[in-house]
């Protein structure tokens, strides 16, 4: 055991010496993460109302309500309103003019104007705007009712303040029957995109990495670890070793740098850190395949990338698995990116524990039994002939 741990140290020493692979391990993936963010807008796990009219006791009004809902609100004049809401950057608009602000203050009825985008979220925000406004209706005809019975203004608002804390509000659940937006329903700006593209690095970097079992073989170092008491299957134990160590510190790091500078919620952490590990697992095993089949190590470079690409396409890494259809939903379940997308999926939105999520562990591990032993025979013929 302790010869494949100095094995697996050397080839992990030996990946981390070209430096361009620092790059592809330690920042590349971290912008990634940044720019798939930025494509679902700020704050795209909560409602978003943009306002346009002058600053007035209705706007002062409207806005409080909302905010004590929870929905970001953002002011702008009424044409950016219109085309922050043609391109989905906000749920709803709502535009009041000067009259209605006027009407307000003199205690008339108002007419306000809210329009809606086509976005999965827009009806339930356009819920919240609702019951805004009719709070702010219902809160100047009180006051306008105690005031016309001979209380002052100032007495009348502080009669209200009273009775809103007094009183139990009822609660009204907005409940979105659309599928898709309930399965993203509460998930943060980076979440998706740091999964996938955990998943995504953690197998590419593995595959490309295959090329330093092909450099080993053909430069002797293998060999020259034979020459010692060492026997073929500490050897393959150590490849094994240093590239699943290889893949647990890429997928490790992704974690850790996307909570710190992103706030990402991984869920439960001893899961992922299981579902990670699983994963790194198949991952390692894939590269030993690919390093055991080839003997051109650039090929082998040229290969892993294009397999991990287009498995990673496949697995949801690039688009989120629930906007597939059921034909290509299918074929991603022959990939582990698919296998490992759903596990961190129920831990982070679902709050899944162990056995919800077993499943998908289990096809993980055969994946893995499957490549290690297909892997493991490879080297040991490549090796055999080496001799």
């Amino acid at each position: 055991m302790t010869a494949a741990l100095a094995i697996g140290a050397v080839e992990l020493r030996r990946f981390f010496r070209d430096r361009s692979n620092i790059f592809f391990v330690f920042v590349f993936p971290l912008l990634m993460v940044l720019v798939i963010g930025l494509q679902f807008g700020e704050q795209s796990g909560q409602s978003r109302v943009a306002v346009a009219g002058g600053d007035s006791a209705l706007r002062t009004a409207v806005v409080a309500e909302l905010e004590t809902e929870d929905v970001n609100v953002t002011f702008d004049d009424a044409d950016d309103v219109r085309e922050q809401l043609a391109r989905g950057r906000s749920d709803v608009g709502v535009f009041i003019p000067a009259e209605a602000a006027d009407a307000f203050e003199a205690g008339e009825d108002v007419r306000i104007e809210i329009v809606t985008a086509d976005r999965a979220g827009s009806p339930a925000t356009m819920q919240k705007v609702r019951t805004a406004v009719q709070a702010v209706g219902t809160q100047q005809s009180q006051l306008a009712a105690l005031t016309g019975a001979g209380l002052d203004e100032a007495t009348a608002h502080d009669a209200l303040t009273r009775a809103r804390e007094t009183v139990q509000p009822p609660v009204v659940e907005v409940l979105d029957t659309d599928e898709l937006a309930q399965e993203f329903s509460g998930v943060g700006q980076f979440e998706v995109g740091a999964v996938q593209q955990m998943l995504l690095f953690v197998f590419l970097i593995s595959l490309a990495g295959s090329a330093t079992l092909i450099q080993a073989r053909r430069e002797g170092v293998i060999a020259r670890t034979l020459a010692a008491p060492v026997s073929a299957r500490h050897v393959i134990g150590g490849q094994v070793i240093g590239r699943f160590v290889i893949a647990l510190l890429q997928g490790g790091y992704i974690m850790l740098g996307t909570t710190l500078l992103f706030g990402v919620t991984w869920g439960d952490v001893l899961l992922a850190g299981l579902i990670l590990s699983v994963f790194c697992l198949v991952a390692a095993a894939a590269a030993m395949v690919i390093g055991s089949v080839m003997d051109n190590d650039s090929a082998a470079s040229g290969v892993g990338i294009g397999v991990g690409l287009v498995l990673a396409g496949l697995g949801g890494s690039m688009l989120p698995l629930e906007l597939f259809p059921d034909s290509l939903r299918t074929v991603a379940d022959f990939t582990p990116h698919a296998w490992g997308y759903e596990a961190f999926a129920e831990i982070q939105r679902h709050d899944a524990g162990l056995m919800d999520i077993l499943p998908s562990l289990g096809v993980l591990a055969g994946m893995a039994v499957f490549l290690l032993v297909l892997g493991s025979w490879l080297l040991r013929r490549s090796l055999a002939r080496a001799l």
